[in-house]
This record gives structure tokens, C-alpha cells and sequence, in this order.
């Protein structure tokens, strides 16, 4: 995938799209000292909401994964069904904005979209400092962010896809840390083949072939007319 292949997402809808995914990931600050004043919830970590990133940018993964976490879980048939809905659209194409393979893993810088929602007063980064160097970002939600959250998707009906994925993917990996998720992520083989510094690549058709193949394992489903015999 080359350089001017690459579809890339404006500041605006960078900056909308993190906001919308903070605002699904955050936790209640709780006694965080750190914690601006106004903060209603924090993400640890940039780790974690680089991964979160991934999968909101690439939906044929995240399908992929939720036929995983169906395979280990054969009695939540939702999952399959949203695999389905994901891979059965235009999503995997229409959605996706690549990101790069760095050192570990999917990574794009975050500063210019975070800096559009400090500067608007929604959300602040902490970074907090080790003998040597940054130890941990942390990312909060202020009150404004979270209001503002809740207005677009009011404004903007448009925008509830954005709403509905960052909580797909929140939902699938809750309670798990960003190395965790990192982990979990470099067990697509396409994605930890892709060399470093090189845009990851789609995985649609595979995902496609696989649901087909898991479909067919499944009972055949009664028809509407031997139902209503």
C-alpha cells in the first residue's frame, strides 16, 4: 500500500473520532490526584488508546476479533452478528483509515487531534514523568468533553456510527490493559507480518472467508413457514 493510496482522515474527523473513543473508554477518575478539576474520566495509557484507534480504523479487524472472541464464546451469538453485519456492508472499505506498523504495533501520532479538543477545553493529556523520561500519558474527559460527546451524536446523526463502534470495541476488550490488547492484535498474522514503517494492510476478504466457513458449521436455521406449522 503506497503513500498516495492511503486514505486520510481531515483533523476534524481525527479529532471527533478520539473524543467519541475517549469518551467510551474513559474510567471514573476515582482518587486520581492528577486529575484536572473537571475531569468525569480517564484513559490510561497511550498504548491502549492507540489499540482502541486500530480497531475503530480498520472494521474488517475488529470483525475478525469479534469471530474470536465468538469461537471461545459459542453461546453469544451477538458477536457473530455483528461480525456479520461488519463484513456484510461497504464498513471494511468505507471506514478505514490505515495506520502505520511501528515498533509495537499500529501507531499514529495523536498530538494535532488532541490538541484540537485541549484547545476547545474537552479533554487534557498527562504525562506523567519517570527519573528519565514520559512513564505514562494519560488521557482525561473533562465535563465539556463529555457534553459535547453527547451533542454531536444529537447534531449529528451521521456521526452515531463513530458512537457505536468505540463501543463495540471498548466492550470487547473491557478490563484489559493496553499490552494486552497489543498482544492480542500481533496474533492477526497479517498484521504482524507487516514490516515496520509500512501501512498495515486489509484483511477483509479473509475475514469474509471465514465467516462463511463458521456459518456453515451452524445448524440449519427453520424457515418462516416451517415455524408456523
Amino acid at each position: 500500500m503506497t503513500d498516495a493510496m492511503v486514505r486520510q482522515a481531515s483533523l476534524w474527523q481525527d479529532a471527533v473520532r478520539l473524543l467519541l473513543l475517549i469518551n467510551a473508554a474513559a474510567k471514573p477518575v476515582g482518587g486520581d490526584s492528577e486529575a484536572p478539576i473537571d475531569a468525569v474520566g480517564v484513559v490510561h495509557t497511550q498504548v491502549r488508546l492507540q489499540k482502541l484507534d486500530f480497531w475503530v480504523r480498520y472494521p474488517d479487524y475488529l470483525a475478525n476479533e469479534l469471530l474470536n472472541e465468538y469461537q471461545a464464546n459459542p453461546d453469544s451469538p451477538g458477536l457473530l452478528d455483528e461480525a456479520e453485519r461488519i463484513l456484510s456492508s461497504q464498513e471494511p472499505d468505507l471506514r478505514r483509515f490505515p495506520m502505520l506498523r511501528h515498533r509495537f504495533g499500529a501507531f499514529e501520532q495523536l498530538d494535532n487531534a488532541l490538541s484540537v479538543l485541549v484547545e476547545k477545553g474537552l479533554a487534557r493529556k498527562h504525562d506523567r514523568l519517570g527519573e528519565k523520561r514520559v512513564i505514562q500519558h494519560n488521557y482525561y474527559l473533562l465535563e465539556k468533553g463529555q457534553a459535547t460527546a453527547g451533542g454531536l451524536l444529537a447534531e449529528a446523526p451521521s456521526l452515531a456510527w463513530y458512537s457505536e463502534r468505540t463501543n463495540t470495541v471498548v466492550a470487547l476488550v473491557d478490563g484489559l490493559g493496553g499490552s494486552h490488547i497489543k498482544d492480542r492484535q500481533y496474533l492477526q498474522r497479517e498484521y504482524a507480518a507487516t514490516p515496520i514503517g509500512s501501512y498495515i494492510p486489509p484483511i477483509t476478504e479473509q475475514a469474509r472467508r471465514r465467516l462463511t466457513a463458521i456459518r456453515a458449521t451452524l445448524p440449519a436455521q427453520p424457515s418462516v413457514g416451517e415455524l408456523i406449522r
